[in-house]
């Protein structure tokens, strides 16, 4: 292990985060009865540019006066090449920044759009007195995103996560598929998959949370659960959910079986049995186990614990 080790953002329990158009208030009241483990409520993409205002106060006054039954409470805001971000930092943590807990910034092309934003945050904090820091979580969906993310994941020590963004990802290479989150058939294997290694290897790097992103197919549930399967194969530990059909999907797949947490535990007390031997290694169903065996093991038991 490197002496050079980076403290992880706080430890926040996010299998499914669902997302929820900002000017939809049927649609926000609603959301408070779900399961999702985090409701990202936003002002970008699900909200047409004449509705932006009103969702703004409708995110308020969600924050303000909803019980959310302890769930993490995020606000997607608009990009910074927008002229409606800066009105959606100050009006909403202004007036509900202590019932907010993440910022989620879209299209993250470099650090400088997170230092941005926190500078922000960190202005309005002070100025209103605020009792809570308001973390930051970036989507990373554009090529700028995805060749400087190593940099972006260094940008903040408010920096808790990073999401990948799929369908803007597609347009941004100019990929030739219309699918949100899904596979094109024309491709031989997943084309995302480089990307996501990417993302999730900074995030482990930097102590960050690795989010898998939307996938528009809200009917499709088998390829949904294909889609997070992979990610959990690469150590992302939760994914959105643009449906509330998605939210139990993404709980029980985010979550380590009842055999993985089974086969974990058997091989930590193998492990202690075979110290308490003066071995380093042991065996579990014929197999040799070790030290990297008993990282595995308890990064499984750590996330059922949270």
């Amino acid at each position: 292990m490197s002496v050079t080790q980076y403290e992880s953002a706080s430890a926040r329990l996010q299998r499914s985060i669902l997302s929820v158009p900002g000017f939809n208030h049927n649609m926000i009241q609603k959301a408070a009865g779900f399961t999702a483990d985090c409701i990202l409520l936003d002002c970008e993409d699900a909200v047409v540019p004449n509705d932006k205002p009103q969702a703004r106060k409708n995110i308020i006054t969600a924050l303000n006066d909803i019980n959310w039954h302890g769930k993490t409470m995020s606000v997607r805001i608009n990009g910074l090449d927008t002229n409606y971000m800066y009105r959606d930092v100050v009006d909403i943590v202004e007036q509900a920044g202590n019932n907010l807990d993440t910022i989620v910034i879209p299209k993250v092309g470099n650090p400088s759009d997170v230092y941005m934003v926190d500078c922000l945050l960190t202005q309005i904090e002070k100025a209103c007195g605020l009792t809570k820091t308001i973390g930051i979580e970036c989507l990373i969906e554009t090529a700028l995103g995805g060749v400087n993310v190593m940099t972006i994941a260094q940008s903040s020590n408010r920096l808790e996560a990073l999401h990948f963004g799929s369908g803007d990802y597609a347009a941004s290479l100019r990929a030739r598929t219309i699918n949100i989150g899904g596979l094109n058939s024309g491709y031989p294997g997943d084309q995302w998959h480089a990307a996501m290694v990417n993302i999730v290897t900074a995030c482990r790097a930097y102590g960050l949370r690795a989010i898998d992103g939307p996938f528009g197919d809200f009917n499709n549930t088998d390829s949904y659960k294909k889609a997070a399967r992979r990610a959990t194969a690469l150590g992302y530990e939760g994914k959105w959910a643009i449906h509330p059909s998605q939210i139990e999907l993404a709980n029980e797949i985010m979550s380590p079986s009842e055999e993985e947490v089974t086969r974990a535990r058997r091989m930590l007390d193998a492990l202690e049995d075979a110290a308490l031997s003066g071995n380093g290694a042991a065996q579990l169903d014929g197999k040799m186990i070790d030290a990297a065996s008993e990282k595995m093991a308890r990064n499984i038991v750590r996330q059922v614990e949270l």
